[in-house]
């Protein structure tokens, strides 16, 4: 340590206050949970943009995670604290000064923008930071409290993204804050996985993200548009905050911020069958933090112009079934292929999606949904930010299965990326992770660690990770890993071929 350089210590000082740690662990890394990033969106704070937080005096303790927000998640079974007042971050860092300037890597948790929370154990930084970055997550507004518009709100707020308005928030506390902790808040990379992944692809997109991170990782999501057709419009958003006003006997927006935060969550339930693009409170084309299409804003070249890792995994579509198309028969899956798709396509559709029998046409509904819910929008993604940016784009392909992790489902990447290898319960399976696992594991941490340090995933020792180009190869990330011509590319065509200006038909919202 040189003359002048500070030692980085459990008590940091944040341009609010004093915040005190978890004292070191095995690993050497310091935890704080629990910092406010802004003020509590609660009263004449419900429904605005963040503000920041109420400076403290003394030292404030950072040994827990803050409450999560409100589970629009119809039966929520997580037992986690949840409040309206939510909007704190987490930071692990290893860093033993504070000049380090070590990579950030910020984390945006999924759930559809409707569930979810920074303390799911799956997402803990520590083993990634104990790599040599720091991590930080953080929680963002939910549902109908992160994204009601209403024509009242637009009085002294232009947008009803105030769940992406948290995440931008976050982000300004990161580049003011994150020096005290060893990281530099000019090599940032943002990465998320579902909804999480989907507010990268969003921001990308946004003049009011740029120069806030540097890199971004994208993990099943891009949120351009989903099985029921493109992202919400403005009038759209708007029609949906005046109709749930209306069902609250006529609510004006001051009679709603007076209601209590779990009533009004309550009247707007969401559940997996529910669309979080076109049936939910979620983002919606604010003209504001999200001024056009996202698609489009790639397809122009006026996104940040930065690297990007971006895939989607194996059987992405395990959550999402009760969304596909109907399957409970050949005929009815043709049926409803030929009205979506256009009798006029039918042939072309039924050559990538064969449904000669009820249990073909079975797989084929389910490899459809997981195509149009995640996978083609992911290659959407890679192909459009490669055409319209000198940044390098890698893609992956997640297949990995083993006895802890069956079936490469989504979601099931995330203990691989953080190391936490926990049970892997959305697929039901509690098998304990084998050598296998964990060399997987140390393997996807290292591309991830790597590409947040220099753009680029590869090092000495792993399997090379190609570019993304015109080639369409992926880096197949299974028992064997291997960079391949991506396996789905006519299937996800054949969807890009309903694409116009980057948009997909408004006629699915039926």
């Amino acid at each position: 340590m040189t003359s002048g350089t500070a030692r980085l210590c459990r008590q940091v000082r944040t341009q609010a206050g004093l915040v005190r740690g978890e004292p070191r662990d095995e690993c050497g890394v310091i935890a704080f949970k629990g910092i406010p990033y802004a003020a509590p969106p609660v009263g004449p704070l419900r429904w605005r943009a963040p503000q920041p937080p109420t400076p403290w005096h003394g030292v404030r303790y950072a040994l827990t995670f803050g409450a999560a927000a409100l589970s629009s998640l119809e039966n929520d079974p997580r037992p986690e604290p949840r409040s309206e007042d939510c909007l704190t971050l987490n930071v692990w860092t290893a860093a033993r000064a504070t000049d380090e300037k070590r990579p950030v890597m910020v984390w945006i948790h999924g759930g559809g923008f409707q569930f979810g929370s920074s303390a799911n154990p799956a997402t803990d930084g520590r083993l990634l930071a104990a790599k040599g970055v720091v991590v930080v997550s953080f929680n963002y507004r939910l549902g109908v409290l992160g994204f009601l518009a209403h024509p009242e709100l637009d009085v002294t707020s232009p947008s009803g993204n105030y769940g992406l308005q948290d995440q931008l928030a976050a982000l300004r506390w990161v580049k003011a804050n994150i020096a005290a902790f060893g990281g530099d808040p000019d090599n940032v990379t943002l990465f998320g996985e579902s909804a999480g992944a989907m507010a990268v692809g969003l921001l990308m997109a946004s003049p009011l993200a740029r120069r806030l991170f540097h890199k971004a990782i994208g993990q099943s999501g891009a949120f351009w548009d989903g099985r029921h057709g493109p992202l919400q419009s403005f009038e759209e958003a708007r029609a949906r905050g005046v109709a749930f006003a209306r069902r609250q006997g006529e609510a004006s927006i001051a009679a709603l911020r007076a209601m209590p935060a779990e009533q009004l969550n309550a009247a707007a339930p969401w559940r997996f069958q529910d669309d979080h693009v076109a049936q939910a409170f979620s983002p919606s084309i604010d003209r504001y933090v999200v001024p056009d299409v996202p698609a489009r804003r790639f397809l122009r070249g006026e996104q940040m112009q930065i690297p990007l890792l971006s895939g989607w995994n194996g059987a992405e579509e395990f959550p999402f079934m009760a969304r596909s198309l109907p399957a409970h028969s050949a005929q009815a899956f043709r049926s409803a292929a030929a009205e979506t798709f256009g009798q006029n396509r039918l042939t072309d559709f039924l050559a990538l999606y064969p449904a000669d029998t009820d249990a073909q046409a079975r797989a084929s509904a389910a490899a459809l949904t997981g195509d149009m819910v995640i996978g083609e929008q992911c290659w959407q993604w890679l192909r459009l930010h490669r055409a319209s940016t000198r940044a390098p784009v890698y893609g992956y392909h997640f297949v990995y299965t083993s006895p802890y992790t069956p079936i490469a489902s989504h979601v099931t990447e995330i203990p691989f990326v953080f190391g936490t290898l926990t049970p892997q319960r959305v697929i039901g399976c509690t098998t304990p992770a084998a050598d296998a696992d964990r060399a997987m594991a140390e393997t996807m941490m290292s591309y991830w660690v790597n590409f947040a340090t220099t753009g680029n995933p590869n090092a000495s020792g792993l399997p090379p990770w190609p570019v993304y180009d015109e080639r369409d190869v992926v880096q197949i990330l299974g028992v064997s890993i291997a960079a391949r011509i991506n396996p789905q590319a006519d299937r996800f065509a054949f969807l890009g071929s309903f694409r116009e200006d980057g948009v997909l038909p408004m006629r699915w919202r039926a």
